[in-house]
């Protein structure tokens, strides 16, 4: 960031290329609607060029990217009158979690077991308390740290890892019967649940 701040456009193409993937998935997983986290998407990069003349490394930059992120949403919930982040009854349109093959990719089944575990991953992150799937998605999405996490959010270290601890169990219980029917070991997701 400090390379494109001072004028380096590259830099903002490997800036772009390397998070682009979970800045759009921690936004459509919070709304829901591709349309939706098209546009807040499109707004979080105009708002990042924007900052770039005042960007300050005051912390990680995926920390201030995923703030830029936060805040859109937040602003979004506001302008929408909502008080609530998503309500798990939405329908849920197209997502990346339902194309994610499994081990198998090129068989039929494997791509149908792949794409109902997606779709009920993703009715179980819509069905957390909205502060818990929040934690979750800047773990998961963002990969930040429990004291990233904690310095975004406003709240402690431990009330994050609380958070996600709750999330992970309700998480892991909403697909316990899946992952146990799943022979494949090296399922990432069941890693990260696990």
């Amino acid at each position: 960031m400090l390379a494109y701040a001072a004028g380096d456009a590259a830099a903002f193409d490997r800036l772009y290329a390397r998070h682009k993937g979970g800045v759009y998935r921690y936004l459509l997983r919070h709304c829901r609607r591709a349309e939706l986290a098209d546009e807040l998407f499109q707004d979080v990069w105009s708002n990042l060029i924007r900052a770039r003349a005042s960007y300050a490394p005051t912390a990680k930059f995926t920390t201030w990217l995923y703030r830029l992120a936060r805040n859109r949403w937040i602003d979004q919930l506001r302008s929408d009158g909502h008080l609530t982040l998503v309500s798990a009854d939405d329908e849920a349109q197209g997502d990346a979690v339902a194309a994610i093959p499994a081990a198998r990719a090129d068989e039929p089944q494997s791509r149908a077991e792949a794409a109902e575990l997606g779709e009920r991953l993703r009715a179980a992150v819509a069905a957390l308390p909205p502060a818990q799937r929040d934690a979750f998605l800047l773990q998961y999405e963002g990969e930040l740290s429990l004291a990233e996490i904690a310095e975004l959010t406003g709240v402690g270290a431990e009330t994050v890892k609380s958070r996600l601890r709750y999330a992970t169990a309700k998480l892991r219980a909403a697909l316990h019967g899946e992952l146990e029917q799943r022979s494949d070991r090296d399922d990432p997701l069941e890693q990260r649940l696990g």
